[in-house]
């Protein structure tokens, strides 16, 4: 090998290697109960991750129905019987993206896996399905904020995972996702302008009827709603008491976690929790 050839070939080396993935962490999951799905320009991989928080579903209030639903269906997952990929759709800040964090602290020593995939690399979700497949453990495979523009084709290969081929997901694996929107993609007042009336039947035109039709392939459709005053003032107490003890949310307390949530415009579980570390610092300072 001429001196020359081997200054071009370390020259591309040297180019390649920005490209080149980290070193790997590989995941044990008989030890790992959660991976995060992470690209690369040469693919992507899956890389451990601690759970977030110790966040329990007894944490989560005003979400009483949506807690049991999903828990129910989690449940018959792992048990190996039917079971719905679910959809939490719905207000910002009341609990979609906490209640699957709470599902995996509560699930994973029996079993549970979670791996979360960013909307952005769903186009890479029928080879990690593929993968997953021959694993024993079984899994939920969990994309947080879901939302597609209308040019965005990356929804394709989520239709094409949860009901679109002649084999379908494996039946290890679910697909859980949060949205603000419960059609995922953006509606528009002129996609209705080829719906129309057939012997008394609303029949929808194309555009609707594609964004209508990924939705459906999620068989359980969770709704979350803004808390009222109760259910957000509830919330306030609990994440207080829990910062600084029992009686610490007072009528002080109380009058603050109002102002905070007219001044923000919103009540939500989020607004409660950030109202209690507002509060918490505080006082804890005054101490």
């Amino acid at each position: 090998m001429s001196p020359e050839f081997e200054h071009r070939l370390s020259q591309l080396l040297d180019r390649l290697e920005p490209m080149l993935p980290p070193t790997a962490v590989e995941v044990d999951w008989t030890r790992d109960v959660a991976a995060l799905w992470t690209r690369h320009p040469l693919g992507g991989r899956l890389t451990p991750i601690a759970p977030r928080d110790a966040l329990t579903l007894e944490d989560l209030l005003g979400i009483a129905r949506q807690k049991r639903e999903l828990l129910a269906n989690t449940r018959a997952f792992l048990a190996g019987r039917p079971a719905n990929h679910a959809l939490l759709w719905g207000a910002r800040g009341t609990g979609k993206s906490s209640l699957v964090r709470a599902l995996l602290n509560t699930l994973g020593s029996e079993g549970l896996r979670l791996i979360q995939i960013d909307r952005h690399d769903l186009p890479a979700l029928p080879g990690l399905v593929a993968e997953l497949a021959q694993q024993p453990h079984r899994f939920i495979v969990y994309c947080d904020d879901l939302s597609f523009e209308g040019s965005d084709d990356a929804y394709k290969a989520l239709k094409s995972v949860l009901d679109g081929t002649l084999t379908g997901p494996p039946e290890n694996v679910l697909l859980y996702a949060t949205s603000n929107r419960r059609h995922l993609l953006p509606e528009h007042m002129s996609d209705n302008h080829d719906t129309h009336i057939v012997d008394g039947e609303l029949h929808h035109g194309d555009a609707v009827e594609e964004k209508i039709s990924l939705s459906d392939r999620f068989g359980l459709w969770l709704a979350f709603h803004p808390f009222n005053q109760d259910a957000y003032l509830e919330t306030c107490q609990h994440w207080v008491e829990w910062r600084l003890g029992a009686g610490s949310f007072d009528e002080a307390a109380r009058a603050e976690a109002l102002r905070y949530a007219t001044q923000r415009g919103v009540r939500s579980g989020r607004a409660a929790w950030q109202f209690a570390n507002l509060w918490a610092g505080q006082k804890t300072l005054e101490a």
